[in-house]
């Protein structure tokens, strides 16, 4: 995610209802295998054509391919079994009401931390920053700027460096190099292990290049996600949960909304269901819906939390905490078209959100060891 923030200040000053204006003005931040055909052009144009017919009968992908509708309704069923995190209708009431159901703006890359050539180039920018993008906290000095900027140098000095080949023959010490990181990264090895995936996959079914991917998608956010979904398994951020399936899509939904930012919904940015892409569930959104009286968690899992203990990944509190993140942002969104007749993006309130997390070092994330966010 971008890192766009807003002064801790001024969204204090925005929730109690002054100078929106002013909050806004300084908010900062299919893989199917064509075995029968010879060349990758030929792959990528056919996975177009069967990605645009599916969308003109009306029909989408089976299974966990459904995307936004499964990440949705998968959410809907946890919150409604929940046990360890709640979400609070009062709370959300209060809030949609204080906010009078705007939010400032945030642009993406307002700190100019992002690369940016207006072409392809960028896409495959994006692609390897999301297929990275997760899990900093264990380095207290590390955090996602670290990672961007790291990318965008080495992309400035060697318009090469993620080449599909390259990105397949990265080390763990390559990798620190090419970040300019003095240490070893959390989850090195599973880092490295998705840069070569990333490349391989790219390589077999996209020409090498991330552009073709996104091209593929026919304009269609959700159909992007479900292409880099089943072409690309360290993006398939799902669990079970009491013997049901849950789709959360973390980095696959952000590479979408970072091509839809930093492209300013034009060209590689452009898709018409942009608004059905839910929020990104991380650690820092839900420890800011918590802040804010949306979310509440029993004693036990407020304590573990507080106390910074680390929750193990796929456990029914970890996966509650992201999935009751995605349900209240979507009953969020419902309330604020309910009451001000506005229609907001998820990928808006993100931002926002997200911002206000980042600039509020006090809040309390739980930590969860895991490459899907």
């Amino acid at each position: 995610m971008s890192q766009c923030c807003l002064a801790a200040a001024d969204i204090s000053a925005f929730l109690s209802g002054n100078s929106l204006n002013a909050a806004a003005s300084k908010s900062a931040k299919l893989r199917n295998v064509f075995s029968f055909f010879r060349s990758e052009s030929d792959r990528v144009r056919v996975t177009r054509e069967k990605i645009r017919s599916r969308r003109r009968r009306g029909g989408g992908f089976s299974g966990p391919h459904c995307a936004m509708e499964e990440v949705k309704t998968s959410s809907a069923w946890v919150a409604s079994r929940s046990s360890h995190v709640f979400v609070d209708s009062s709370g959300l009431d209060k809030l949609v009401d204080k906010i009078h159901g705007s939010i400032p703006k945030v642009e993406w890359d307002f700190e100019g931390i992002h690369y940016f050539d207006n072409g392809p180039l960028t896409v495959q920018y994006l692609f390897v920053l999301d297929a990275l993008n997760f899990c900093f906290w264990p380095d207290e000095d590390l955090n996602y700027d670290d990672l961007a900027v790291g990318l965008k140098v080495a992309l400035q000095n060697d318009k090469s460096a993620f080449d599909a080949d390259r990105l397949q023959s990265y080390t763990g010490t390559q990798l620190r190099k090419l970040l300019n990181w003095p240490r070893p990264l959390p989850l090195e090895d599973e880092r490295v292990r998705l840069l070569h995936e990333v490349g391989s996959e790219l390589k077999r079914s996209f020409a090498g290049k991330a552009s073709n991917l996104v091209e593929a998608c026919g304009k269609s956010a959700v159909s992007l996600v479900a292409l880099i979904t089943r072409h690309f398994p360290g993006f398939r951020d799902h669990s079970l949960y009491k013997g049901h399936q849950v789709f959360l899509y973390k980095r696959a939904q952000i590479f979408a909304s970072d091509l839809w930012g930093a492209f300013k919904g034009q060209g590689y940015g452009e898709f018409y269901d942009i608004g059905s892409i839910t929020i990104f569930a991380d650690y820092i959104v839900p420890a800011v819906l918590r802040e804010l009286g949306v979310l509440r968690y029993s004693s036990d899992l407020a304590g573990t939390i507080d106390a910074n203990a680390e929750i193990s990944s796929g456990s029914e509190e970890e996966v509650e905490i992201r999935a009751c993140t995605i349900y209240a942002v979507e009953k969020m969104k419902d309330l604020i078209k309910a009451k001000f007749g506005k229609q907001v993006l998820s990928v808006e309130l993100d931002l926002w959100l997200w911002s206000y997390g980042v600039q509020s070092p006090y809040l309390r994330h739980h930590r969860t060891l895991s490459i899907y966010y």
